[in-house]
This record gives C-alpha cells, structure tokens and sequence, in this order.
C-alpha cells in the first residue's frame, strides 16, 4: 500500500500542485488542502466583510477556526502518514498536536521566518521545519533542533524551453511589487535607461485601482508598467520570449533564492539577478549575471543587452532541471525525516 500524504498550503500560483507533482511521481498518495490567504476562503461575503470591518481580527479568527475544523476532518478521513506544510500560517498548534497523534509532520516555509511568525510559532510542534532562507536556521533550531535549509525550487512541467521561440523582449521583470518598494526603484531607473531603445516589459501589480485611483489614473508608462499580475503559463511564454529577465529579491533574502531563480533557469532563459552567498555557489561561473548595486544592475544590462548569452543560459537550465526541481526537495526532506525515524 502507498504512503499517504496530506499537503497543507496557501493557493499560491499552483505551488501546492508541484509539491504534489513531486510526492506522486516518488509513488506517494496525495490529497491537497489549501487556503485563501488573507481571508479564506477569500469570497465576496468574507471580502467585503473584510472591507468595512473597522478590525477584521474576529473574522481572520473565525476563518481560520473554520479552516483548522475543516483540515482535521480531512485529516482524519485520509490517515496520512506524512502531514506536509508549505507555510502553515492559518494552522493552530492544537491542529498540529492532533495530526501528530497518527502522522509526521514537516513544515517548508515559502518565505524568511520573520515574516510568518504563525508559522514559526508551530516550529516546537513539528517533526521537522524547513527553511527558505539559510540565516534562519540557527534561530530556528532553538525552537525546533530539527530545523534545516531547504532552498526553493522549480516545476519543469510549467517553466521550461519552448523550441524557435523568438525574442520579442529585450528585458523582462515579473513579480510582485505592491511590497516591494526596492524592486519599483530599480524599474524606474531602469525605465529611464532603456525607453525608446529597447523592449522593455514589468507585469506585476502596483498600483491597484482600489487602494488609490487617482495614483492608478496616473501611473508611470503603461507601455512598460503592464500593473497586473499573469499565470504561470503565461510568464513561462514570456521568459522565453526574453532576452535578459531581470529577478530583484525582497529584502528579507541574504543567503536564499525566490523560486523565480529556478523558474528563469527553468524556462531556458538568461537571468541577472542581485548577488549572495547562496547563489554564487549554486549556479557555475557566468551562466548567470549577478549585480550588488542598482548602478551595477543597469550597467550589466545594457553590456548584455549586446551579447549573446545563449549558451549561458543552457548551462544554467542544466543545472536546476538536475539538482533544483520540486522533486529533489522532497527527496531531501524524506531523506532527511528518514534520519529522525
């Protein structure tokens, strides 16, 4: 009989999905549950009530009471033996005491541990807890001593090469920017250097029509800010329409990578990205550019943007179909939870 697994996460571009993918090619069983995730589920009603609510806090408890109620019965009707967490924000650790009754529970945090103190809080409950970020760990470890770096990762069945596609875009960024007020800063200079020379493409939601119309109604060149967000399916087409595709981290990164890192290498396409320890040591000299400073971002852009980097880009997608993949994660966490049988 197969080895059940009960996957838990937020309904993140699909992410849930890939971990599945990988436990089911490993010949587990799986079953997903996942959530919305401000509110969930994130409906109209719970929308709007989330609105005009001057304190939303009674209707985040309530949702996640509901939710917690809703993961134990599934809980109990599939018997997992492994419970697998990708973050775990909206779990209680009363939940996670009962699942351990019957099952091992790891947890695989989608961010820096700082910015999920709920999912931290669950750190003692836990078999294991896998971090996002490789400075986390020792801070992790006085909580739960079975704490350990898992880098992000990569889904070659949704980024990957698509054979003769032409290179309609000279530079590309996707991602969030609503957040990310470093990543806006870095555009916009950027904007300035290439408009009217080159292609030049931001899809990312920044500006929303609902948190302030008038900034909406004016917003920089909507010929380069596109100020939306787009599937997987869609960017994996961009990446290889692109020439250079450009991935900024959130602050929070010092020795870690967002799975953008792994999805550009993915699709086929040359990424430059800014520098740390982690992936200088991941990617061979040169099959990626990286930078230190915005002046040296551009500055590298525009030198490439007069190169071929073809061959880079090979050698960079080589290495993350071999070692960076969904499915050599949970490969290494079973090795790993294994070890602690």
């Amino acid at each position: 009989m197969k080895q059940r697994v009960l996957i838990i996460g937020p309904a993140f571009f699909g992410y849930n999905y890939s971990v599945k993918h990988a436990f089911d090619t490993l010949d587990f069983e799986t079953k997903v549950l996942q959530y919305d995730g401000l509110i969930h589920p994130f409906n109209w009603q719970n929308a709007l009530l989330n609105k005009i609510s001057p304190s939303n806090k009674w209707l985040k408890e309530k949702c996640k009471r509901n939710f917690n109620l809703s993961a134990i019965q599934t809980f109990r009707s599939f018997s997992p033996d492994l419970v697998f967490i990708y973050n775990g924000d909206i779990l209680t650790s009363q939940t996670i005491i009962q699942f351990k009754e019957k099952s091992k529970v790891a947890i695989w945090l989608l961010d820096g541990a700082n910015l999920h103190p709920e999912s931290t809080a669950l750190a003692p409950f836990v078999d294991a807890y896998f971090c996002f970020e490789r400075t986390d760990v020792e801070q992790m470890k006085t909580l739960n001593n079975h704490s350990y770096f898992l880098p992000q990762a990569y889904d070659p069945n949704i980024y990957y090469p698509i054979a003769n596609c032409k290179k309609k875009i000279d530079v590309l960024f996707v991602g969030n920017l609503y957040f990310y007020p470093n990543r806006v800063r870095l555009l916009k200079s950027l904007a300035k250097q290439l408009k009217g020379k080159y292609t030049f493409k931001v899809y990312g939601v920044y500006k929303p029509i609902y948190k302030n119309p008038l900034k909406w109604l004016f917003r920089e060149d909507r010929t380069i800010f596109l100020n939306k967000n787009i599937s997987p399916k869609e960017v994996n087409l961009l990446y290889n329409q692109s020439k250079l595709c450009l991935n900024i981290h959130h602050n929070q990164t010092k020795e870690g990578a967002n799975p953008k890192v792994f999805e550009i290498c993915g699709s086929g396409a040359f990424q430059i990205v800014d520098n740390n320890p982690f992936i200088a040591e991941t990617f061979p000299e040169n099959s990626i550019a990286t930078y230190k400073s915005k002046e040296e971002c551009i500055e590298q852009i525009l030198q490439l943007l007069h190169s071929d980097v073809s061959d880079q880009a090979v050698e960079a997608h080589h290495t993350v179909l071999e070692k960076h993949t969904f499915i050599a994660r949970i490969k290494e966490v079973l090795k790993i939870m294994g070890r602690q049988s």
